[in-house]
C-alpha cells in the first residue's frame, strides 16, 4: 500500500477490498468520489469479483463525508461527484453483489449515507454514528431517505433533527449494524465473512438484491407477482441457470455445490 493512494484496493480471491486512506480522516471531494464510482463499477462488472469489503486503513475515521476543505477551495456542492454519486456507490445502477462495510472510528454525515449503502455494516467498539449537517445548516438528503427505514423512525428523526451522535453499542440495539468487535479484530471478521460469503451462489445473491431495491416501494403482490413471471431479469437468469440444476442436484447427491454463476 503506498501512502499517497486515497482509495487502496485489494483483490483477494472472489474478495474485492476497498479501503480509504485519504488524508487525516477519509473526507470525500468531488475527484475522489469520482474515481470511487470507477472502483465500484470495476467491482460490479468483474465476475471474478463476488463480494467487496469498504473500509479505511485509519482507526480513528470511517469517513467523515464531504470534504469541506476542498468546498472552501472551490468544490461545489452539487458538483460530478460520478456515476455512482456521491462516494461512487449511493447511486451505482445494478449493484447485485453482497458488500460488507467495516466502520471503525467516525462514521457521519455522508461518511454514515455511505455506510447505509452496504448490505452487511459490521463496526468496531470504538465506532461512533452522526448526522451532523443540521448543525451546519444544511440536509443530509440521502440519509433523510434511507435511515428511517433502517431503524426506528424516531430515532432516525432525533438524529437527524439534532445531530446526535449514537456509540457503537446503541447503534448495534436500534439495528443500525448488524455485529461489533474490538478493533483489532474489525478487518479480520469482515474478511471471515467475505470468505463465507464468497462461497455462496452469485446468482441468487444478485436476485435477492435486485428484488429488495425494486420491491420496496411495491405492494407485496405485485412484487411476489413480477417474481413469479420472471420479469426481474436476475430472477430469470437464475431459473435457467446452470446453478439452479446444480443446487438440486448437490441436494440429492449429499455434497457441497460448486457454484460457477452461469
Amino acid at each position: 500500500m503506498s501512502e499517497d493512494e486515497d482509495i487502496v484496493v485489494t483483490r483477494r480471491g472472489a474478495v474485492f477490498e476497498v479501503l480509504l486512506n485519504r488524508g487525516k480522516a477519509n473526507a470525500i471531494d468531488l475527484a475522489t468520489s469520482r474515481v470511487m464510482g470507477e472502483i465500484f463499477s470495476e467491482f460490479r462488472d468483474d465476475p471474478k469479483m463476488r463480494v467487496a469489503i469498504i473500509g479505511s486503513t485509519n482507526e480513528k475515521f470511517f469517513c467523515p463525508g464531504w470534504d469541506l476543505k476542498a468546498a472552501a477551495d472551490g468544490d461545489a456542492v452539487d458538483g460530478d461527484y460520478g456515476v455512482g454519486g456521491f462516494g461512487g456507490l449511493q447511486e451505482l445502477r445494478g449493484m447485485n453483489k453482497p458488500i460488507i462495510m467495516a466502520i471503525g472510528g467516525i462514521c457521519c454525515g455522508g461518511g454514515l449515507e455511505i455506510a447505509l449503502s452496504g448490505d452487511i455494516i459490521l463496526a468496531s467498539n470504538e465506532a461512533t454514528f452522526a448526522l451532523p449537517e443540521i448543525r451546519s445548516g444544511t440536509v443530509a438528503d440521502a440519509a433523510s431517505i434511507k435511515l428511517p427505514k433502517r431503524i426506528p423512525y424516531h430515532i432516525a428523526m432525533e438524529m437527524l433533527l439534532t445531530g446526535r451522535w449514537l456509540e457503537a453499542e446503541e447503534a448495534h440495539r436500534w439495528g443500525l449494524v448488524n455485529y461489533i468487535y474490538p478493533q483489532k479484530q474489525l478487518m479480520n471478521e469482515a474478511r471471515k465473512l467475505a470468505d463465507e460469503l464468497a462461497k455462496g451462489p452469485p446468482l441468487v445473491f444478485a436476485a435477492i438484491k435486485e428484488i429488495v431495491r425494486e420491491a420496496e416501494d411495491m405492494k407485496f403482490q405485485d412484487a411476489l407477482n413480477r417474481i413469479t413471471k420472471s420479469q426481474f431479469e436476475t430472477v430469470d437468469k437464475l431459473y435457467h441457470s446452470q446453478d439452479q440444476l446444480e443446487g438440486a442436484r448437490a441436494f440429492a447427491e449429499k455434497r457441497d455445490p460448486v457454484w460457477k454463476g452461469k
